[in-house]
C-alpha cells in the first residue's frame, strides 16, 4: 500500500512538473511583459547605446531624447493612472506603437537629415514609453507573491536585456564590414520589424483580476478606475513620504546612460565595436538583475535583511565602478579624445574601457532592480503598484530629460560622470531608510500614505 502510495504521488509530482504554467499565472504574465519589452524598450536601448542614435553628429539625437524624456516625465507620472483606467492591453499597445515611428525617424534622417521629424518622433514616444512603463510596473511589482518579488524582477529584466543584446548584434553584424560613421538602413528597418512584433504582442496581456497566483489568491479584485480617483491619487504621490525619499533614486536610475552611451561608448569606440559592446552591456544587465534578484529573494530569511544586503553590494559596487570610471575618464575629454577602439584591431588596449562598459551594465540593472524591489515592498495590489512605478518613471524620465541636454551643451565629460556618482551616492541611505521603515517580515503591506507621518 504504501509503495503504491509514493508511486501515486510521485506520479503526481512529474505530472505537475511537466505541465506548462498556467496562462493566466503571473510566471506567464511578467514573462510575456518581458516578452514586449525585449522588442520595443530592448531595441530601443540598443539604439540608443549605439551613440547618437547611431548617427555620426549626436544633435538630433540629444534634442529627441531631451523631447521624449520631458514627455516620458509627464506620462510616466500620469501612465499609472491611465493603466488603472483603460487595462493592460489598450495602455501598452498604444505605447508599443510609437517605438516603431521612433526608429522609423532615425531611417528618414538617414536620408533627409531633418532634425523635426526625429524630435516629434521623440516626443510622441515619450508618451508612449510612460504608457507601457507604467504598465510594466504594475505587472512586474503585483502579480508576484511577496517572497518571490526579486525573482520575478530578475525575470523580466533579464527577458528585457535580452532585447538589448540582440539588438546589440543587430548593428554590429549589419555594419562589420562598414566604414562609415553612421549604421546603415537595414539596422533601423531592424529594429522597426521587432517593435512591430512587439507591438502585437501586447495584445496578449491578460487584465490582472484574471491572473490568479501559485497560492490560489487572485492578484487584485479592483474595477477599472476613474480619471477623477487617479489624478487624485497621482496628486497624492507627491506628499507620499517614501516616493520623496525615492526620488533621488528615481531621478539618477537613467540619468547615467546619457554619459554612458554617448560619451563612453560613443566617443572611445568605432561604429561596429560600438555594436558589439552593446550587446555585452545588456548581458551585464542579465548578469546582473538575476545576482542581486538571487539575494533580495533568497540570500537569507528575513525579507529586511535580504533588503540591507542587497542594498550594501549595490554600493559598493556602484562606488567601485565609478571610480574605475574616473580613472577611465581622465585620459580623455571633448576636446582631447582618443583615437577609436576596434575590438579586432586595438588588441589589448580595446579590454579595460570594454569591461568597464559591461561594468556599467552591471550596476544598471543591479540599481532599478533594487529600486523596483523597494518599490514593491510598500504596497501589494496593482492599483497603487501602477501609480508607484509611474511615479518612478516619471521623475526617472525627468532626470534622463536633463542629463541628454546636459550633454548638448557640452558640459564636460569629467564634470558629467561626478555628477552621476553624486546622485547614485546620495541615492543608497534614503533606500536603506525606506527599506528600514516599510519591509517587513510578516505580511502586512504599508498604504499609500503610511510611513514617516506623511498624510
Amino acid at each position: 500500500m504504501d509503495s503504491d502510495r509514493n508511486e501515486n504521488q510521485d506520479a503526481v509530482r512529474t505530472k505537475r512538473f511537466m505541465q506548462l504554467p498556467r496562462y493566466n499565472s503571473p510566471l506567464v504574465q511578467v514573462g510575456l511583459i518581458g516578452l514586449v519589452c525585449f522588442c520595443c524598450p530592448g531595441m530601443f536601448s540598443a539604439l540608443s547605446g549605439m551613440g547618437g542614435g547611431g548617427q555620426v553628429d549626436h544633435k538630433a539625437a540629444n534634442n529627441a531624447n531631451t523631447a521624449l524624456y520631458t514627455t516620458f516625465a509627464v506620462f510616466g507620472i500620469l501612465g499609472g493612472g491611465i493603466y488603472n483606467i483603460l487595462g493592460p492591453r489598450l495602455t501598452l499597445f498604444s505605447g508599443c506603437s510609437t517605438y516603431i515611428l521612433y526608429a522609423g525617424s532615425f531611417l528618414y534622417y538617414n536620408h533627409k537629415h531633418n532634425e523635426t521629424f526625429v524630435v516629434v518622433a521623440g516626443a510622441l514616444l515619450g508618451i508612449g514609453a510612460g504608457l507601457l512603463w507604467a504598465g510594466q510596473g504594475a505587472i512586474m511589482t503585483s502579480y508576484p507573491t511577496e517572497d518571490r518579488k526579486g525573482g520575478y524582477i530578475s525575470l523580466f529584466w533579464s527577458i528585457f536585456s535580452c532585447g538589448g543584446v540582440i539588438g546589440g548584434l543587430i548593428p554590429f553584424i549589419l555594419n562589420y564590414n562598414s566604414s562609415g560613421a553612421s549604421v546603415n538602413d537595414g539596422t533601423y528597418i531592424a529594429f522597426m520589424i521587432f517593435m512591430a512584433f512587439g507591438t502585437v504582442l501586447s495584445l496578449g496581456l491578460l487584465h490582472p483580476d484574471k491572473v490568479i497566483r501559485t497560492d490560489g489568491s487572485r492578484v487584485t479584485l479592483v474595477k477599472y478606475s476613474n480619471a477623477y480617483t487617479e489624478a487624485w491619487e497621482i496628486l497624492k504621490l507627491f506628499k507620499n513620504g517614501y516616493m520623496l525619499l525615492l526620488f533621488p533614486a528615481c531621478w539618477a536610475s537613467n540619468f547615467f546612460i546619457t554619459y554612458q552611451f554617448n560619451n563612453v561608448n560613443g566617443l572611445l569606440f568605432n561604429v561596429r565595436t560600438r555594436g558589439l559592446n552593446n550587446a555585452l552591456y545588456w548581458l551585464a544587465q542579465i548578469v546582473g538583475s538575476t545576482g542581486i534578484g538571487y539575494i533580495l529573494d533568497f540570500s537569507c530569511k528575513s525579507r529586511r535583511k535580504r533588503g540591507f544586503l542587497g542594498l550594501s553590494i549595490v554600493a559598493v559596487l556602484g562606488t567601485a565602478i565609478w571610480g574605475g570610471g574616473l580613472a577611465n575618464q581622465l585620459r580623455y575629454s571633448s576636446d582631447k579624445p582618443l583615437k577609436e577602439l576596434d575590438f579586432k584591431d586595438s588588441g589589448s588596449a580595446y579590454a579595460g574601457p570594454v569591461i568597464l562598459y559591461f561594468c556599467y551594465g552591471l550596476m544598471d540593472a543591479m540599481f532599478q532592480t533594487l529600486c523596483y524591489w523597494t518599490i514593491g515592498a510598500l504596497a501589494d495590489d496593482s492599483q497603487t503598484l501602477s501609480r508607484y512605478s509611474g511615479f518612478y518613471k516619471g521623475v526617472q524620465s525627468a532626470g534622463a530629460a536633463v542629463a541628454w541636454q546636459i550633454d548638448s551643451q557640452k558640459v564636460s565629460l569629467l564634470a558629467q560622470l561626478l555628477i552621476n556618482w553624486g546622485l547614485t551616492t546620495i541615492s543608497y541611505p534614503l533606500i536603506l531608510i525606506v527599506i528600514a521603515l516599510s519591509v517587513k517580515d510578516e505580511k502586512s503591506m504599508p498604504g499609500l500614505d503610511s510611513g514617516i507621518g506623511y498624510k
